[in-house]
C-alpha cells in the first residue's frame, strides 16, 4: 500500500492540468470505496455569501442529473455537510446526519437535501474540510461511497485508511491551487492574458503598447474585454482574479 501511495503521490505532484489530476484522484478514491466525489473551492466568500457561483471551482464525477440538482439548482446551500465544512476543518463521517435526523435537529431544508441525496443513492461517506488560508477562502471535498456500501462499512474503511485518504485529499487541494483553473464562461484570450500580465508587472499603457506592438487603444480594448470576461469592474480586480485562478504567467506546452 505504501509503495502504491508513493507512486500516486509522485504522479500527482507532476501533473500539470486539473483534468488529469481529477481523473487520477477519482480513480484512487474509488479503490477505497468512494466512487463519487465533489470538490468545491472559493476565494470570494463573505460573511453572508459563498460569492459569485461563477467564481467557484467545482469538480465532480457525479451524474449530470445530480450535479444539476445539487450544484446548479443550489441545493448545496442547505446541505448539512456543506454547513459543517464551512464551520469546521478536518474530516467528518456522514453518520452525524443520521444522528441529526434521529434527534430531530435537522431543519426542513436540510431534510430536502438528504432526500435528494438518497434518491441518487448518495447515503454514506465522509466530508473533508481543508484548512483555510484566508477569511475569504474555503475548500472542501465530499466523498460518497459506492451505492452497495453502508456507513458502517465506510467507517471501517476509514478506521484503517483514513489517515492516508486525508493526506491524499489535502495534497490534491494544494495541487489544484497551483494549477490554472478553467472557469466557466471566463476564459481569457492570449492577448487579454498578456495585457493583464504586463499590468501585473507594473507597466504603463504606453509601455504595454510598445512591448506588444499594438496601439494604446487596442491594449485598452483587451483590458476592457478581460474585465468583462472576468466579471469585474477594474483592471486591478481583473489582475487579482486572474492571479487567484492561476490564469496568468501560464507555461503552455
Amino acid at each position: 500500500m505504501k509503495a502504491n501511495l508513493r507512486i500516486y503521490l509522485t504522479e500527482l505532484t507532476n501533473i500539470d492540468n486539473v483534468a488529469d489530476l481529477w481523473a487520477l484522484h477519482c480513480a484512487k478514491m474509488e479503490e477505497f470505496g468512494f466512487d463519487r466525489l465533489i470538490y468545491g473551492f472559493t476565494q470570494f466568500m463573505t460573511a453572508t455569501s459563498f460569492g459569485d457561483p461563477n467564481d467557484f471551482v467545482i469538480l465532480s464525477n457525479h451524474s449530470p442529473e445530480y450535479r444539476k440538482g445539487f450544484v446548479e439548482d443550489g441545493l448545496y446551500r442547505n446541505a448539512p455537510m456543506v454547513k459543517w465544512a464551512l464551520e469546521n476543518e478536518g474530516h467528518c463521517s456522514w453518520r452525524v446526519l443520521a444522528e441529526q435526523i434521529s434527534t430531530g435537529t435537522m431543519d426542513e431544508q436540510a431534510q430536502k437535501v438528504v432526500a435528494f441525496n438518497l434518491s441518487h443513492k448518495v447515503h454514506a461517506g465522509y466530508t473533508i474540510s481543508f484548512k483555510s488560508v484566508s477569511s475569504r477562502a474555503k475548500g472542501a471535498i465530499s466523498l460518497s461511497s459506492k451505492p452497495e456500501l453502508n456507513q458502517d462499512q465506510i467507517d471501517e474503511i476509514w478506521a484503517e485508511h483514513g489517515g492516508d485518504i486525508v493526506l491524499m485529499n489535502n495534497l490534491v487541494h494544494l495541487k489544484i491551487m497551483t494549477l490554472p483553473i478553467p472557469l466557466q464562461n471566463q476564459k481569457l484570450t492570449p492577448r487579454q492574458r498578456e495585457s493583464l500580465e504586463w499590468v501585473g508587472d507594473g507597466k504603463t499603457m504606453q509601455d504595454i503598447a510598445q512591448i506588444m506592438g499594438l496601439t494604446q487603444a487596442t491594449i485598452e480594448k483587451h483590458l476592457r474585454l478581460a474585465r468583462d470576461t472576468l466579471n469585474v469592474e477594474t483592471t486591478a480586480q481583473a489582475v487579482a482574479k486572474a492571479a487567484f485562478h492561476n490564469q496568468m504567467y501560464v507555461i503552455h506546452a
